[in-house]
């Protein structure tokens, strides 16, 4: 799209002003007294085929028992963090304690339920990109032939997608227009469940630091590590999670490259929606930085939580807070709020953003 944004479309879309609040078609039920910007913060979303509970924060069945399992994208209340002392799990040894016992974290997703009141236009032609703000959120299709059809796939907490139109869903209440980049199709979710991102929000991170003195390096020795210097400073330091060399794709490669390119939302896998909690299938990955051409990249992670060892395909996974700090960090900066892609205005500097390192 090349349509920018004017002052007079920013105030258009007013769906989350004050001033527009009075015209929400939501029934007053649908939000509770106080459950506006509810946090629960004590929730985790089992985000693989199963997670069991343990009697002891151990894996080791010599220690511990099982005392049962919980089932992909079941809901978990969380009573309290702890720390296990198996040394099979230095990597990664944080445990919940839960109803019955504790489960370990490496494939549980915090999750918090944040509803949204809905936007009441978005400029037509435009898009927007929007976060799931809740555990999981189910997506519908509509065609005049059908109508109204659930899908078979879930889109989950601290995802991001573009939205373009306000529909009345099957529900009679307002669901957001979504737009897949990968297949080109659309689905329909309901707005409380989204949380628009209006481009005047979103800031780049040091932007008048030289682009010869920003850097990311990357050890790939665990526990894994990501550190972005600036004039040789220290500004991030986290634990993310590389390739898991099973194929001749899935290794991260190592070597010096460029941020390339960079989507706030984007679709990996090959477009099967149908396929199976371990499949590659991910729609709707956060803030993602290309490093060498459209294959590996930086980006959020919404389908585990066990940073410092490897996990991905090749790209490197990191915590969605870190990735989107990432991306507004580092190189290219060029704003471009028409399609939210921070682009060059230099052909010179495409392909060449920030140095990335990745070693051993």
């Amino acid at each position: 799209m090349s349509k920018s944004f004017s002052r007079r479309d920013v105030l258009k879309l007013g769906g989350l002003s004050l001033g527009s609040l009075a015209f929400t078609r939501f029934a007053p039920s649908i939000f509770p007294s106080g459950f506006i910007n509810f946090d629960d913060a004590d929730l985790v979303r089992v985000a693989t085929t199963s997670v069991s509970v343990y009697s002891t924060p151990s894996l080791d069945l010599k220690k511990s028992t099982i005392t049962g399992t919980w089932y992909k994208d079941d809901l978990v209340h969380v009573y309290e963090e702890v720390t296990s002392d198996d040394p099979d799990l230095k990597l990664n040894p944080i445990w919940y304690r839960v109803w019955g016992g504790y489960m370990w974290r490496a494939r549980l997703q915090p999750v918090k339920t944040l509803l949204n009141l809905p936007m009441t236009t978005i400029p037509e032609g435009m898009r927007l990109l929007a976060e799931v703000t809740v555990p999981f959120t189910q997506p519908w299709r509509f065609s005049k032939a059908f109508g109204w059809q659930s899908l078979n796939f879930r889109l989950y907490y601290e995802s991001v997608y573009w939205i373009e139109e306000i529909v009345d869903g099957p529900d009679s209440q307002p669901w957001y227009r979504i737009f897949d980049d990968l297949t080109g199709n659309y689905s329909y979710a309901t707005a409380a469940h989204l949380r628009p991102i209006l481009p005047d929000t979103l800031n780049y991170i040091s932007p008048n630091v030289p682009p010869e003195n920003k850097r990311i390096d990357v050890n790939l020795t665990p526990p894994q590590t990501l550190t972005a210097y600036e004039n040789e400073m220290v500004v991030l330091r986290t634990n993310i999670s590389s390739g898991l060399a099973t194929g001749n794709h899935t290794t991260t490669p190592q070597g010096e490259f460029h941020i390339e390119d960079k989507y706030p939302s984007k679709h990996m896998g090959n477009g099967n929606l149908a396929s199976g909690p371990e499949d590659y299938e991910l729609p709707g990955v956060p803030w993602t930085s290309f490093f060498q051409g459209d294959a590996y990249a930086f980006h959020g992670t919404y389908w585990h939580d066990n940073f410092g060892t490897p996990m991905s395909h090749g790209c490197v996974n990191m915590r969605t807070a870190d990735a989107k700090w990432l991306f507004f960090w580092a190189n290219p900066q060029t704003k471009n709020w028409s399609s939210y892609l921070p682009q060059s205005d230099k052909i010179d500097d495409i392909g060449y953003g920030t140095v990335v390192d990745i070693h051993f």
